[in-house]
């Protein structure tokens, strides 16, 4: 039996945090498979295409890895890809009850599927898409909290 798990997110745009649980995830699970939604009300910056496309050019080097996009309920999603476990990142403790009330939602919804919090490391606790966007558009050096693509991606994004 494969242990798959699912990642949700928008990842607008993916950060270092994103990327950290990603990889440790990856030593954990058979398969994790990286979900971009698609029908989110957050109106991202990058479409579901760009976004995915910066998840695969950063996630290549993992052989268990997948990226791809989803518009329906995460616990449907997972059990339409058979994968029993849900990751969701925690940074802070303002995260946590959100996250937990999703999580309860989520398994009276599909009591078959399990949600894993995660953490990244400390050094990324505080990173957040929305405080990335927000810097990266006032033009400050962002190179600290995105891989090299998705900085000039935001760079592109903002010379518009």
């Amino acid at each position: 039996m494969t242990r798959k798990a699912i990642y949700p997110g928008t990842f607008d745009p993916v950060t270092y945090g994103h990327l950290d649980i990603i990889e440790r995830a990856s030593a954990l699970y058979d398969k994790v498979l990286v979900a971009v939604a698609t029908g989110v009300g957050k109106k991202p910056l990058f479409t579901a295409g760009e976004r995915v496309k910066m998840l695969k050019e950063e996630t290549g080097a993992f052989g268990n890895v997948e990226v791809e996009e989803f518009n329906e309920l995460v616990v449907d999603y997972a059990g339409r890809k058979s994968a029993k476990v849900i990751i969701r990142g925690l940074r802070m403790i303002s995260d946590f009850e959100y996250e937990f009330q999703m999580a309860l939602t989520n398994r009276k919804l599909n009591s078959k599927i399990e949600t894993v919090f995660m953490m990244p490391k400390e050094s990324y606790s505080y990173l957040s898409s929305r405080l990335i966007k927000e810097v990266a558009g006032l033009d400050a050096d962002i190179s600290a909290f995105v891989p090299k693509n998705v900085e000039n991606k935001l760079k592109e994004k903002f010379e518009k």
